[in-house]
């Protein structure tokens, strides 16, 4: 946050600036902390029914760092306080409340939990697909020019970051090979990774980016990713079994994704800088075959959407 306040003063500044020049019926911000901020500390620039979308609740440290665990506790506690959220008129949580951690903000500070029961409308999650229309994988294996080999799907989505991860995917092909000759495996480096700069074998199929990535997620066997929560999700209402790397450091993907998946019994949480070629190769291995089993509720869109309607039309 405190690395962000020059790219959130623009940010608040075009906001400004657009509401402004037209006159809005509903603005909805998916996670705009910074216009949340903003509004919370003026809320005379909100001139049209503001709903904020929240899929976690407070901050956490990821580190011994005394400064980030400063930083951590002070956001929280302005954001514990009962009046913070009363600027919006709508707040939706993508979840349970069972994904809120059942905890204190901080020392002498609420629940979390707690408060978000009393202050969001939990909607269950959302997907942009129906999972029971992606059940016949050796269609989709023939459909998306794969073979029906077990197919090991590596993808970062939309960030740079997971650069460090494909290469280490691609690492383990080899080791995967000696124990299974016919395994495939299928890389998709995203909006932000040059496909063509990855050192590959000439067997590993690479893609740039994949608009509908839930179909390749559908046709594989093992997906190997990082801990963003909506291409978790997604594997997660698939049924396919994976391993997720969150990022080192990222409270989110580290605390609040991780523990959805544990709740939910699905994923093999990995650490990346613990993790050999040769060791991802092995758990791969150990999941081809096996499917997860949990029932998701997934009829967040239209929960969230009744929501907003509702709201539009008072």
């Amino acid at each position: 946050i405190y690395n962000s306040q020059k790219l959130w003063k623009t940010n608040i500044d075009l906001f400004k600036k657009l509401t402004q020049e037209t006159r809005y019926d509903l603005i909805i911000g998916d996670e705009t902390y910074d216009l949340f901020e903003a509004i919370h500390s003026n809320p005379s620039i909100k001139n049209a029914p503001f709903v904020m979308i929240f899929d976690f609740i407070g901050m956490d440290s990821t580190t011994n760092n005394p400064f980030e665990k400063f930083i951590c506790y002070y956001f929280n506690r302005v954001w514990a306080r009962d009046h913070y959220v009363s600027h919006m008129d709508l707040s939706l949580f993508i979840g349970e409340p069972e994904d809120v951690p059942n905890k204190p903000f901080g020392f002498l500070l609420p629940n979390r939990r707690a408060y978000a029961e009393r202050r969001m409308n939990f909607v269950g999650y959302i997907i942009p697909f129906d999972p029971d229309m992606y059940k016949n994988t050796s269609e989709l294996k023939q459909k998306l020019g794969y073979d029906q080999e077990p197919l090991v799907l590596c993808t970062v989505g939309g960030t740079s970051v997971g650069r460090e991860l494909l290469e280490l995917c691609c690492d383990s092909y080899s080791y995967l090979k000696q124990k299974n000759s016919n395994i495939q495996m299928a890389v998709v480096a995203g909006p932000r990774i040059d496909k063509d700069s990855l050192i590959v074998d000439p067997e590993i199929k690479v893609h740039g980016y994949v608009p509908n990535l839930f179909m390749h997620i559908a046709a594989s066997d093992v997906v190997i990713t990082q801990g963003g929560g909506t291409t978790t999700l997604e594997i997660a209402a698939l049924r396919k079994p994976f391993l997720y790397f969150p990022i080192e450091g990222h409270f989110e993907q580290t605390v609040h994704v991780a523990g959805r998946l544990m709740r939910h019994g699905v994923g093999v949480k990995m650490k990346f800088s613990e993790t050999t070629p040769m060791e991802l190769a092995e758990r791969v291995l150990n999941l081809i075959g096996t499917q997860p089993k949990c029932s998701l509720p997934l009829g967040g869109a239209e929960k969230a959407a009744r929501l907003i309607a509702n709201l539009v039309q008072k």
